[in-house]
């Protein structure tokens, strides 16, 4: 995520970057020492998309300061 927005490490925090998930668990995190999208908790397929063939999962990105 960090070298998709053209940022340094240190900037993710400064800016106040950070993932929000729709729904009530918080599937994806930004690790802090590489900046990379990591899923935060196990997921399992079976559990959220048991009736439909394609399983997606959304989150938004929010960047609090100006890019």
């Amino acid at each position: 995520v960090a070298k998709d927005l053209g940022l340094q490490l240190p900037e993710l925090r400064d800016r106040g970057v950070h993932i929000i998930d729709r729904g009530r668990m918080q599937y994806f995190a930004l690790h802090g020492k590489t900046g990379h999208l990591v899923t935060a908790e196990r997921i399992d397929r079976e559990q959220l998309c048991r009736l439909v063939q394609k399983c997606v999962l959304r989150c938004e990105l929010i960047v609090e300061e100006e890019m």
